[in-house]
């Protein structure tokens, strides 16, 4: 290689080491804080695009433009009716100060541990100033309570008591006193909701126990009701049966009473028309009912049921 090429190779290398020390782009969600030495220089530069700044002693430092996540762990927290809950929060925040952000808290770690410390004091604050019934619950909306049930823990008359502030009232008394606390940190805090409630472990095991107790209080309480409903309709039954029989037989023996009155009747007015006949045709009725095909029949000659016998012989 010529000599005299070395150095323009080497000017050129220069110059792009310097350009590129020297230009920078901000993309679309982030915003740029330039330090020197360690400190911040400037503005914040919150404009995407290509940006210029000191080759080598100065350094980008890059930060969330768009809304981030807080997930906080759960925690263990008293109510003010000393009852213990798992409480698990969530939270929305930006940047809204990239340069006080980075002085007070450096990066979005140091921002995280931040919001750990606020957020977790103000919940558990507002938990332990709040009964559990106004913790889960939102309204004042009516609904039907069992005598024996358990609402979130609360008997049947803390349940249907009216609440005062409510979940949402208490979150946004979380959020408002988080906000003020995160804006010293260049951090804007737009939203705090409970992600998730529930009881600690013996606690809901106890809860589970009273649930399944009710509910069997509940099965036996309209066991016992069938019982007695199936008793009465069995009794009304049998009591309809006895009558319709009562009334069968009673009408059964009026007209067995009406058709032996006709046939009384009857006999006697043909017994009257002709009594010789009548007892000539009951004779022979009576021979019919009693002497059968191959049956013996022994009587005396002398007796009134052989008359009609010995007369047919002559």
């Amino acid at each position: 290689m010529n000599r005299s090429v070395i150095p323009v190779v080497v000017l050129v290398l220069v110059a792009l080491l310097v350009v590129s020390g020297t230009l920078y782009t901000i993309p679309e969600g982030e915003q740029v804080i330039i330090t020197q030495f360690g400190k911040p220089v400037g503005q914040p530069v919150v404009q995407s695009g290509l940006h210029l700044k000191a080759p080598i002693i100065q350094k980008v430092n890059r930060f969330e433009k768009r809304w981030l996540a807080w997930d906080g762990d759960a925690n263990q927290m008293p109510t003010l009716d000393k009852r213990f809950i798992w409480v698990d929060t969530f939270a929305r925040w930006r940047i809204s100060d990239p340069l006080l952000f980075f002085q007070r808290v450096r990066d979005e770690r140091g921002a995280q541990t931040r919001l750990d410390d606020i957020l977790d004091g103000e919940t558990r604050k507002a938990i332990a100033n709040s009964n559990l019934i106004e913790v889960v619950r939102s309204e004042n909306r009516e609904f039907e309570v069992s005598p024996d049930a358990d609402v979130a823990g609360a008997t049947p008359e803390e349940a249907r008591a009216r609440i005062e502030k409510g979940r949402e009232a208490i979150v946004g008394d979380i959020l408002q006193q988080s906000q003020q606390k995160t804006l010293e940190f260049g951090i804007e805090l737009v939203d705090v909701r409970f992600k998730r409630l529930n009881y600690v472990e013996d606690v809901r095991r106890s809860v589970y126990d009273r649930m399944v107790a009710e509910r069997q209080k509940i099965r036996d309480k309209l066991r016992s009701e069938g019982q007695g409903r199936s008793a009465e309709i069995r009794g009304s039954k049998e009591r309809e049966l006895k009558r319709i029989t009562s009334e069968a037989y009673r009408e059964a023996q009026e007209i067995r009473g009406a058709a032996d009155s006709t046939a009384t009747n009857v006999y006697a007015d043909a017994f009257g028309r002709d009594p010789e006949f009548y007892s000539f045709l009951r004779t022979l009725e009576t021979y019919r009912s009693t002497i059968g095909s191959d049956e013996t029949l022994v009587v005396s000659t002398d007796g009134e049921f052989y008359k009609f016998l010995k007369g047919s012989v002559r």
